[in-house]
């Protein structure tokens, strides 16, 4: 493997940890990762880059090293600040190179559309957005929202890092025991009372008060100027999120419409976590989009 090395960084008032891997004066490659993950799920595909890389990837508020909110709740337009202001320290005037996954994914790509000459190139992968919403839902997301702050919600503990291991291949079967090894000291750590628990908030499974505009999302993705590739995993699971299979390949080639300059790729034999499963075609694929 690679060796990765941490920095903190005070990042709008939290302490935020920020992994790299490569050396310095390498061309940059900020990574984002996805809802409940950490930085370190990039190690395997950092490891088949064959280009030197400045790979710089945060774990974001709240999840692996990263200082918690200290809020009930999170918002999305959070991580957009708290990627600007990553970019702005490692990256202040230049464009640069960006990939997100999943939620990451989703950042990014609004991220572009917001800052569209701070980006030379995108990568999304996975960031498909969240099923589109009613204004009459309203009324009953805060309901739920509000009901959720008396409950807060919970994350379960494991006896071992074995058992940890056990839950991350029960969500993606393919995950080899090595791989699964190594994650799961990343993605959980041993609490005072000996027990393993998720580096990750539990505030993050709070529902958000504030509906999914679809319509936002796409004028922010319309007004991307930088080549975009946008990677898609051939068995992925994501199509849950917004509806039957059919339904959900339609509405995502529909938001795909509004990306001026996009390169559609899919990942044979690999579910949503496409950056365990095939790091080696991944990491073809980003390179060749880079170069």
């Amino acid at each position: 493997m690679k060796p990765s090395r941490s920095e903190y960084l005070a990042v709008r008032g939290l302490r935020y940890h920020i992994r790299h891997w490569g050396r310095e004066d390498a061309p940059r490659l900020f990574m984002l990762h996805g809802w409940m993950d950490v930085s370190a799920s990039f190690q395997f595909v950092v490891d088949c880059l064959q280009r030197d890389w400045h790979v710089i990837a945060p774990d974001w508020r709240g999840y692996g090293l990263s200082q918690r909110s200290g809020s009930d709740s999170y918002w999305f337009a959070d991580y957009l600040g708290d990627l600007d202001a990553i970019l702005d320290h490692y990256a202040a005037g230049e464009q640069v190179n960006l990939l997100g996954h999943s939620m990451g994914g989703n950042v990014v790509c609004m991220y572009a559309g917001v800052r569209p000459e701070r980006i030379a190139r995108l990568i999304n992968l996975e960031g498909f957005g969240m099923p589109p919403t009613r204004p009459e839902q309203a009324p009953a997301r805060y309901a739920q929202w509000l009901d959720g702050l008396s409950q807060p919600p919970q994350l379960r503990s494991y006896a071992s890092p074995q058992e940890v291991m056990r839950r991350l291949q029960k969500t993606n079967p393919r995950l080899s025991d090595e791989r699964a090894a190594f994650l799961a000291q990343h993605w959980a750590g041993q609490n005072a009372e000996g027990r393993w628990e998720i580096l990750g908030d539990p505030a993050h499974k709070q529902i958000s008060p504030v509906l999914y505009h679809v319509e936002e999302a796409q004028a922010c993705w319309q007004a991307i100027a930088a080549p975009v590739l946008w990677v898609e995993a051939a068995e992925t699971d994501i199509w849950r999120w917004i509806g039957p299979k059919e339904k959900a390949r339609a509405e995502v080639d529909r938001r795909l419409g509004f990306i001026r300059n996009v390169t559609t790729v899919s990942i044979p034999d690999a579910s949503h976590m496409l950056h365990h499963d095939q790091p080696e075609l991944l990491a073809r694929q980003i390179e060749n989009f880079l170069a």
